[in-house]
């Protein structure tokens, strides 16, 4: 697996898409909680020379782990598909409300990474879908090491809010590439619908 060409084939093949949003080529970038998508979208922004991304850790609430995307269409979607400037509020999941406001320009390419932002609402939007290829209870034993046990009843929510999420809307069938991690990097393979 060669990361740093595959990241920057995939990078010029987004980068050739028609924009989806306004002047914007949205790309969500999609899988199980602990799959890994906050790290390998880091490293898609860096290979697409600095595209903003916008994080769905961000838009969730305690009390809406999973119906954020109202607001997202309202605060991102629909000011980056007019070419305008976004602005978002960024939840604080300590004092449990929105904390701060951050600004978006429509830039050329923006990610959005998360949870199931490929899901229906959203995918009329996205130029193209990611799906990270790890299995669900390897993806949620990683976050769950990462978060460490003082999370352990949050995760144990969170586990049944991503099955119903994903019973009810999955992404996956409708990613355009699968995105499989490995010990030299990132292999990046066609997805289930078998598009762009």
């Amino acid at each position: 697996m060669a990361t740093e060409h595959q990241l920057t084939a995939l990078a010029e093949r987004l980068r050739a898409l028609p924009p989806s949003c306004g002047p914007v080529r949205l790309i969500a970038v999609d899988g199980h909680a602990g799959s890994g998508k906050s790290t390998f979208a880091a490293r898609l922004a860096e290979a697409l020379e600095g595209a903003p991304v916008v994080h769905t850790d961000d838009l969730a609430t305690h009390d809406e782990l999973f119906t954020w995307d109202e607001r997202f269409r309202e605060q991102v979607v629909e000011p980056l598909a007019r070419g305008e400037r976004a602005r978002y509020g960024i939840y604080d999941w300590v004092r449990r409300e929105i904390g701060e406001w951050r600004e978006l320009a429509p830039a050329p390419v923006v990610l959005i990474e998360g949870v199931g932002t490929g899901r229906r609402t959203l995918r009329p939007y996205l130029a193209c879908l990611l799906w990270m290829e790890l299995a669900r209870e390897h993806s949620w034993e990683r976050g769950q090491l990462r978060d460490g046990p003082g999370l352990s009843v949050f995760w144990d929510g969170w586990i049944r809010a991503e099955r119903r999420h994903f019973a009810a809307d999955p992404s996956r069938p409708y990613a355009d590439f699968l995105v499989h991690q490995g010990p030299a990097g990132y292999e990046v393979r066609v997805g289930p619908s078998g598009t762009p």
